[in-house]
C-alpha cells in the first residue's frame, strides 16, 4: 500500500512556483538526487550507448523491446515520418526574425493544423517520427543554410537529421548529436515545458498544441536556453583568458566574477545533489575525442575550478556542473558552433518525452478516464 504524503500549505508556500508539491504521477523518468536520471528505471548512463529508437521504444512501451519488437516500432516511425509538401511550404514561410525556437513551436502548431486525426497515442507516433525533419526544416531556414533535402528516415533517427541539415556534417557531429538527443528525451513531469504540455493537454487541446505550448516554455533562458547561455559563458571565458589558461587563472576568474556579482553559468540543479551524470557523460566525450579543442579545455578548467569555488558557500546546495556546462561546448567542438539553435536540439529530443507522458495522462490515468483539467486555486490579494 502506498504511504499517503499530507502537506501543509501554509503562506510562504505561495508564489512559489509550485515547487516541490506533488500533482500526479510521472511513468517514464524520475531523477534520484544521488544517481540522476533513469528512464523507465534504467539508469541513462546505460542508455547513453544505445541507438535512439530503441530508447523511444523504452520510454514508449515501459520495457525493452526485442531485436524484432524495435524493428518493427522504427519501420512504423519511418512509415510516419513524412511531412506533406503543403505543410513544408507554410513551415519555410515562416519570419526569420525571431528566435529560433519561436519558429519551431509555429512549425509544430502548423503540422498539427493539417492532423486530421487528433488520437493522442496517434499523434504522438507521427509527432516524434517527424520531428527531425520539423527541427532541420526550421534550422535551414532560420540560418539561411540552404533548400532542406528530402527526408531519408530509413537512414536512422538522428543519421537522417544530421544529413538533413545543409551544413558540414561528420561521423563525430552524428554521434554527438545522437548522444545529445538521448540523454534530453525526459526528465520527470514537474520541469516547465512537460509541466505546461501536460496542462494544455489537459484542457483536450490536440497533442500538437500542446507541444507547441510546452516548447515555448522550454524556449526560456531559466530552462531550455541554459545551453546556449553556457557555451557562450565558456566563449567568453576563453575569449578573457587565452587558450592557454591554468586552472588557477581560471579559478580566479571564477572568483571575480562573483565578486563582481556577475553570473556562473552551468552549475546547480533542481533535484541532484551530486554532478549530473549526463553532464559526466559528456565530459568523458569530450575528453576523449575533443581533448585539445579550445572550448573543452577552458570547459573542463571550468568545471574542476566552478565547482570548488561554489563549494565554499554553504548556501549553495548543489555546485556541481549541470548538462548544459558541457553539451553545448561538445556541439561546438564537434562541428555544430551554432549556439542559437541549441535550445532547439533540446526541445527535438524533449518533445518526445512530453509527448509520451501526454499520452499516459489523457489516456492511461486514473484507470483510463484520464486527468482533469489543471485548475489550482488562486487566493485573492488586493493590490497595494
Amino acid at each position: 500500500m502506498e504511504e499517503e504524503v499530507l502537506f501543509t500549505i501554509t503562506k510562504e508556500h505561495l508564489d512559489t512556483g509550485l515547487r516541490g508539491f506533488p500533482v500526479g504521477y510521472c511513468t517514464t523518468s524520475h531523477v534520484d538526487p544521488q544517481k540522476g536520471l533513469f528512464y523507465r528505471g534504467t539508469s541513462i548512463l546505460k542508455l547513453s550507448t544505445w541507438e535512439p529508437v530503441k530508447v523511444i521504444y523504452l520510454l514508449y512501451y515501459g520495457k525493452e523491446g526485442t531485436h524484432s519488437e524495435i524493428t518493427a516500432f522504427e519501420k512504423e516511425l519511418i512509415k510516419r515520418a513524412h511531412l506533406e509538401e503543403k505543410v513544408i511550404r507554410y513551415i519555410l514561410a515562416l519570419p526569420k526574425e525571431g528566435h529560433p525556437m519561436d519558429l519551431f513551436a509555429s512549425a509544430i502548431q502548423i503540422v498539427g493544423m493539417f492532423e486530421k486525426n487528433l488520437d493522442y497515442r496517434e499523434n504522438s507516433l507521427t509527432l516524434i517520427a517527424t520531428l527531425p525533419h520539423i527541427a532541420a526544416l526550421v534550422i535551414n531556414h532560420h540560418g539561411g543554410f540552404g533548400k532542406t533535402p528530402p527526408s531519408q528516415p530509413e537512414l536512422g533517427y538522428m543519421e537522417n537529421f544530421v544529413r538533413l541539415l545543409t551544413i558540414p556534417s561528420s561521423d563525430k557531429l552524428i554521434q554527438v548529436m545522437r548522444l545529445f538527443n538521448i540523454l534530453h528525451y525526459d526528465h520527470g513531469g514537474g520541469n516547465l515545458s512537460t509541466f505546461v504540455g501536460k496542462a494544455v493537454g489537459s484542457g483536450l487541446q490536440h497533442m500538437y498544441g500542446a507541444i507547441s505550448a510546452a516548447m515555448n516554455a522550454l524556449a526560456g533562458p531559466k530552462h531550455g536556453r541554459a545551453n546556449q547561455d553556457c557555451l557562450e559563458f565558456v566563449e567568453m571565458a576563453l575569449s578573457d583568458l587565452g587558450e592557454k589558461a591554468t586552472i588557477v587563472e581560471v579559478e580566479k576568474y571564477i572568483r571575480k566574477r562573483l565578486n563582481d556579482n556577475k553570473l556562473i553559468f552551468g552549475f546547480g540543479h533542481a533535484v541532484l545533489r551530486v554532478e549530473d551524470p549526463r553532464a559526466t557523460i559528456f565530459y568523458d566525450y569530450a575528453k576523449k575525442y575533443f581533448p585539445t579543442h579550445p572550448l573543452v579545455s577552458i570547459a573542463l578548467h571550468l568545471r574542476t575550478a566552478g565547482e570548488k569555488v561554489l563549494a565554499e558557500n554553504p548556501k549553495v546546495s548543489d555546485p556541481h556542473a549541470n548538462i548544459d556546462a558541457i553539451s553545448g561546448t561538445v556541439l561546438a567542438a564537434a562541428g555544430f558552433h551554432y549556439p542559437e539553435y541549441f535550445t532547439l536540439l533540446f526541445g527535438l529530443a524533449r518533445a518526445v518525452g512530453i509527448a509520451i507522458q501526454i499520452v499516459y495522462d489523457r489516456l492511461e490515468a486514473r484507470e483510463g478516464k484520464g486527468t482533469p483539467i489543471v485548475r489550482p486555486k488562486y487566493l485573492y490579494k488586493a493590490a497595494k
